[in-house]
């Protein structure tokens, strides 16, 4: 996901800095190129061979600053070779030195020099994140055009309970990885996506419902987020360890689904600075039970046999207001020889830009990390198939729909 993309990662004094480690795993993990500068106050947490050795890169620091022509290891150069620079943990010294221009150490001076994207995680004793002046540095620092990535209320490690608790390494990651791969077309644009299979009840315990695990609407809401969107995740399930700003909407049914789906389309289409979409990947109940008691149904009382009497569900990608949006549609089938046909119906029937065609078979269970998908546009004869793990086709179904509507939207 970061293949190519350098990460300068600053760390000051504070006892948060052990977190800092697990930051550097996610970066690494990602493919992305890590190098580390450090405060002396930050040395006395965590020692320089332990960044270096997490980084596998040579730390930056004030004891080793070379200006040899071919040496990235000074303030200047450093700066220059890094896509982002991230300061986490930033101490209350250390954002009010930056919001005041002052550069009396190695870090600081890295950060006047960095004319790049700015990502600061604040930690520090409640008082002191609270004290104004440190608001105030907060502030500015905004409107400089550093992206401030909030501080948690827990028990801190001076055993007070408050603000000043570093991010979670996770989500630092992730609002970094945001800033590194946006595009102008996905950017600031509402996308709703809607995933899971609804449950639809049948007494206080049962209901009916199907296997769909969610994963792939997690996955491209994950995509969606890191491209620059606005998101919106209407789901019953999968949506767990997602990135805060993503706004999960939790339902169960199909009423409940169709009822959140509305809603937010209907915000979204107020925010008119770019056409909205939405990405049904929800696997909605074809049936629903005719009737459904409040408690259980006792096997006593119903017998040896039990005729459950269905009716036929509302088809909601059919009956949502789809003007003045681009709607994606999900096609399951388990029949590859009829499934084209059906999926290029769907397009048609439910006017539909799009349709993502994924044919379940014992190599493409549900549940499964991995997807194989056939993307089908309105009017187009050719068809795009993507294979491999969800998250990494979800970069590349948005990137194949960018390609196709963005020269519409500039006609």
């Amino acid at each position: 996901m970061l293949r190519n993309k350098n990460i300068l990662v600053g760390v000051t004094g504070s006892i948060a800095v052990y977190k800092t480690l697990e930051l550097i795993r996610l970066f690494i993990k990602a493919n992305a190129n890590v190098k580390v500068v450090m405060t002396k106050a930050s040395k006395r947490f965590v020692t320089s061979l332990t960044f270096e050795t997490i980084s596998q890169h040579t730390i930056l620091e004030e004891e080793n600053e070379c200006w040899d022509n071919l040496s990235i290891d000074n303030h200047i150069a450093i700066g220059k070779w890094a896509d982002v620079f991230i300061i986490a943990p930033a101490s209350a010294n250390t954002i009010n030195k930056l919001a005041n221009g002052i550069s009396d150490n190695l870090l600081t001076q890295t950060a006047l020099a960095f004319i790049g994207t700015k990502i600061i995680a604040p930690a520090a004793n409640t008082n002191m994140i609270q004290n104004p002046i440190t608001i105030e540095s907060l502030k500015k620092l905004h409107e400089l055009d550093y992206k401030i990535i909030s501080s948690l209320t827990k028990e801190l490690a001076c055993k007070d309970i408050g603000d000043g608790a570093m991010a979670e390494p996770s989500e630092i990651f992730c609002q970094s990885v945001r800033e590194l791969l946006k595009n102008a077309y996905w950017d600031n644009r509402e996308v709703i996506v809607s995933g899971g299979g609804t449950v639809e009840k049948i007494d206080g315990v049962r209901y009916i419902s199907n296997f769909s695990s969610g994963k792939m609407a997690s996955s491209l809401a994950l995509a969606l987020y890191f491209r620059g969107a606005n998101v919106t995740l209407v789901a019953s399930r999968g949506y767990e360890n997602l990135p805060l700003h993503i706004n999960i909407i939790p339902v169960q049914s199909s009423s409940e689904m169709l009822e959140s789906l509305s809603h937010s389309l209907k915000t979204a289409k107020t925010k008119v600075a770019k056409k909205p979409f939405i990405f049904m990947a929800a696997a909605i109940s074809d049936y629903l039970p005719t009737t459904s008691e409040n408690g259980k149904l006792k096997k006593d009382n119903i017998g040896q046999t039990w005729d459950l009497n269905l009716t036929q569900n509302i088809d909601i990608l059919s009956s949502i207001n789809k003007s003045g949006i681009y709607s994606i549609g999900f096609k399951a089938e388990m029949d590859k020889y009829s499934a084209n046909h059906s999926a290029q119906k769907m397009v048609k029937d439910k006017n539909l830009d799009a349709v993502c065609l994924n044919i379940i078979d014992e190599s493409n269970p549900f549940g499964s990390n991995n997807n194989v998908i056939e993307v089908i546009i309105n009017n187009k004869s050719e068809i795009k198939e993507l294979k491999g793990d969800k998250f990494d086709i979800s970069l590349k179904l948005l990137d194949i729909l960018k390609k196709e509507f963005e020269n519409t939207e500039k006609k």
